[in-house]
């Protein structure tokens, strides 16, 4: 029994130890097998790569005015639908237009009882000065008549500048959109009494010019120089995607820069125009926007996963004509997310790796797969 016992003992240990050694040796078993370690690998290419200027923006309404009365009274229709797109001069609601039609009535017949006075007037200095000139009247009395001509003659300049404000008021009883826009929430109810001085009062609704649209962004102060050079060459285009940079939304153009730089962030505002004809921006929405700035000619990229960087700096691996790897200290000037532009370390003919580079050092034998579109 005790024999059998020192057998199986024996045999356990053995098996622990070979599952040890092939669970801590797969580069061993790699080398017996005559291959190495599996990479992903991709030739650098040179193309044309846009230089973007990136930042925080800000989506504004080119137009934004809160519909308020100009004159007081209930407000007697609402003419629109929430959300509505409206041209310049569409009446959008009314305000009770009866007293301010009674009070142009007054002062119209009121013209009109002027104009009756001054006629018999004129007639009574007619009579009176062709009596004096017989020496049948006298001259105070035609003083008085031509006094009493002028005087209802300036009544009547009166009554039609009081016509003319009746008349304005009237017209401010029917607010119009004072430009094309989209009409927000309703924030009065027809019924209610509204006042023209309240500045309290929320107003009728938002008028809002949606086509088209200003984005305000910022960027640091020390990409000032960059923004200029690229204003001199023309208008900058504006790119916009959502704040996950997953979806493009938008392309602009810059409009202008802040004429001071904010002391307190050192960044300057840079403002930029869309037509925004399909609506995919809209006022008080947060994006990324990014300005086109320049187009470095013919640069030498590699894949982003290329790129590592370590305690002396960035660098990538290279795979020699051994089926090696080797790595090769390289300076990178721009990275999109998806490529890398080098600037020195790579000539463009080598061979980079651009997955598995995590069990490689200088000299591991690989075994390269090109990656798709390689």
């Amino acid at each position: 029994m005790l024999a059998r016992g020192c057998f199986f003992d024996r045999l356990s240990r053995n098996v622990l130890i070979l599952v040890g050694l092939t669970a801590a040796a797969p580069s061993l078993a790699l080398a017996q097998a005559g291959g190495g370690v599996p990479v992903t690998v991709s030739k650098p290419s040179y193309q044309d790569v846009p230089v973007y200027l990136k930042g925080l923006g800000l989506v504004a309404a080119s137009n934004t005015v809160v519909l308020h009365p100009r004159v007081d009274g209930t407000l007697d229709r609402v003419l629109f639908n929430e959300g509505d797109e409206v041209k310049a001069g569409a009446l959008l609601a009314v305000i009770d237009p009866r007293p301010y039609q009674a009070v142009l009535d007054q002062v119209v017949a009121k013209k009109a009882s002027d104009e009756a006075s001054l006629t018999n007037a004129r007639q009574s200095l007619g009579r009176s000065t062709q009596l004096a000139r017989n020496q049948f009247e006298t001259q105070a009395t035609v003083d008085n008549n031509v006094a009493s001509v002028a005087q209802l003659t300036a009544a009547i300049k009166g009554d039609e500048a009081n016509i003319a404000a009746a008349r304005l008021n009237l017209e401010f009883t029917q607010i119009t959109a004072p430009f094309d826009g989209r009409v927000g929430l309703r924030l009065t109810d027809p019924g209610s009494f509204i006042r023209a001085a309240d500045n309290t009062s929320p107003g009728i609704a938002t008028l809002s010019a949606i086509h088209p649209v200003t984005v305000t962004f910022t960027l640091p102060q020390d990409r000032l120089g960059q923004i200029i050079t690229a204003m001199s060459k023309g208008k900058p285009s504006v790119l916009t995607s959502t704040a996950d940079d997953k979806t493009q939304l938008s392309t602009g153009k810059m409009l202008t820069i802040d004429n001071t730089i904010d002391t307190t962030t050192g960044t300057i505002k840079v403002k930029a125009i869309f037509d925004n004809t399909d609506s995919k921006l809209w006022p008080g929405q947060f994006l990324n926007a990014r300005m086109l700035v320049d187009v470095r000619q013919h640069a030498l990229t590699v894949p982003t996963s290329a790129i590592l960087r370590g305690q002396l700096g960035m660098y990538v691996y290279t795979i020699q004509p051994d089926q090696t790897a080797k790595s090769v200290p390289v300076e990178v000037v721009q990275d999109t997310g998806n490529i890398a532009v080098v600037s020195s370390g790579l000539t463009g003919t080598e061979t980079v790796v651009v997955a598995g580079q995590s069990r490689l050092a200088n000299g591991s034998k690989v075994q390269a797969t090109n990656a798709p579109g390689s």
